[in-house]
């Protein structure tokens, strides 16, 4: 790993530490970044820090929430990709970073997202994280649709991929 991308981590680690975070899974090994995962019982202190003191119990679809803080490196993307059972809502923490959604396969144009933007990515919508010039950190609440069968990091349709996954 890169010394910058260490220190990225670390710092996001010890800020979530610090905020009283139980950081249940860290993967920083991911071609394009990585990402933690928030103990769900944390949701909705999540998203009084990290969206604006957004009501979790609006945002439940299927009765479950996941949340996340993801990490794109500067010039790489992570997959072109949809879901079958979440939706999801981001707020980029900081940096500048570009979302392409689509309802298809087929790409639209690069939004640019800054500090404080949010979006929200309906299920099974298309859609693509990129890195700019600087690293973005963006915090990410999954909305489980099915809450017999939750969503997890399986439930990702790749259309296409930088690093052939």
């Amino acid at each position: 790993m890169s010394e910058q991308k260490k220190e990225i981590f670390d710092s996001i680690a010890q800020r979530l530490n610090s905020e009283g975070f139980n950081v249940v899974n860290v993967d920083d090994t991911r071609p394009w970044g990585g990402f933690f995962v928030i103990d769900e019982a944390q949701a909705q202190q999540f998203a009084n820090v990290y969206f604006d003191g957004l009501n979790v119990e609006d945002l439940k679809i299927g009765g479950k929430l996941s949340p996340k803080i993801l990490v794109v490196a500067p010039n790489k993307r992570l997959s072109w990709q949809y879901h079958h059972r979440r939706a999801e809502i981001w707020q980029v923490v900081s940096g500048t970073v570009g979302v392409i959604t689509s309802p298809s396969d087929e790409q639209g144009d690069i939004q640019q997202l800054n500090t404080g933007s949010k979006i929200k990515l309906q299920q099974g919508e298309r859609h693509r994280l990129i890195g700019l010039d600087d690293w973005g950190v963006i915090s990410e609440i999954w909305q489980h649709t099915d809450a017999a069968n939750p969503s997890d990091e399986s439930d990702i349709v790749r259309v296409q991929d930088d690093f052939g996954r």
